[in-house]
């Protein structure tokens, strides 16, 4: 009952209308088993994702993005009950039709981290991100071997040298001025990246926004969305701790790497911020504090500096 979406414009015409998307997950529902369960639709994220009945979460993904939909059902089945933070339980993922992939999984109890933190008290923030520096110890702690098959990039030396020949065509893209775009060719050569890195099992999106917690204590009740994951350097996964969980504070992203078990170096991490896959500069100097020197050794230490 969905359309083909092999395109980004048939993806921006099926994917956003929900007179063509609702008819498709209810049909998919009957056939899993729940028919006439109620769908609410999520508001966020890149996919088409609902909730079913309130107990289960349905994720669709068009043809498009066929892989990460497999990825997900694979890496959500390697990691469940092995991290100290629940993850969704998967009850069935496959192949839907005319390419469509779906993850039917268990829903997370608790609020987006996101949205909760402004109101959690100091002394929670810290617990908080110590529970998630534990809980990325424990996912790299994971042998990524059995998840070879399905997710990428293989040689993370590739990867490297890919990533930076489109660094600056990235950053100039997303409207990042030329006295930035200038410095990184220069920046990235001075950085010594491992090409041949311990090979980790990397979430690639460690934010506040993929993380539930209880109100009532604070304490983290889910881990999700892990459709981007990757295997590879496990500094790569810093790059959302340090943009999205700790945001620029030293003490809170000390805290966390006392957890984690490792310090990383802020050059070593900027460097990763500009090879990230989504990487979006000024996007990252909108949301956060940009040091008056305009440089990106003092943009590394304000962004990825401990105490």
């Amino acid at each position: 009952m969905l359309p083909p979406v092999e395109t980004d414009e048939e993806w921006d015409v099926v994917v956003p209308d929900e007179t063509v998307m609702r008819p498709g997950a209810e049909d998919l529902c009957a056939r899993l088993g729940l028919a006439g369960a109620q769908l609410t639709r999520f508001p966020d994220g890149s996919q088409p994702v609902y909730a079913v009945d309130g107990a289960h979460v349905l994720k669709l993904f068009p043809g498009a993005a066929a892989q990460d939909g497999v990825a997900e059902g694979r890496v959500l089945t390697h990691v469940q009950g092995r991290l100290p933070v629940p993850t969704p339980l998967v009850h069935d993922f496959g192949q839907y039709e005319n390419g469509w992939q779906y993850v039917l999984m268990s829903r997370l109890r608790g609020e987006n981290l996101a949205h909760a933190w402004d109101r959690v008290p100091q002394n929670h923030r810290e617990r908080l991100v110590t529970e998630i520096g534990e809980a990325l110890a424990a996912l790299h702690a994971l042998d990524p071997e059995p998840l070879g098959d399905v997710l990428g990039p293989g040689d993370w030396g590739a990867f490297l040298d890919r990533q930076s020949a489109g660094a600056v065509a990235q950053q100039h893209a997303h409207g990042l001025s030329a006295a930035w775009l200038e410095q990184i060719p220069e920046f990235l050569a001075s950085v010594p990246l491992p090409r041949a890195p311990q090979r980790c099992l990397l979430h690639t999106e460690v934010m506040r926004q993929h993380f539930l917690v209880a109100p009532d204590g604070w304490r983290l009740t889910g881990l999700f969305d892990f459709e981007p994951a990757m295997i590879g350097d496990p500094a790569y996964d810093f790059v959302g701790v340090g943009l999205f969980v700790t945001r620029g504070d030293p003490e809170l992203l000390a805290r966390l790497a006392r957890a984690y078990g490792r310090v990383f170096e802020p050059s070593e991490l900027l460097a990763y911020t500009l090879l990230h896959v989504y990487s979006n500069l000024p996007w990252y100097m909108r949301e956060l504090r940009v040091p008056a020197e305009g440089t990106l050794r003092s943009l590394a230490e304000a962004w990825f500096g401990t105490v």
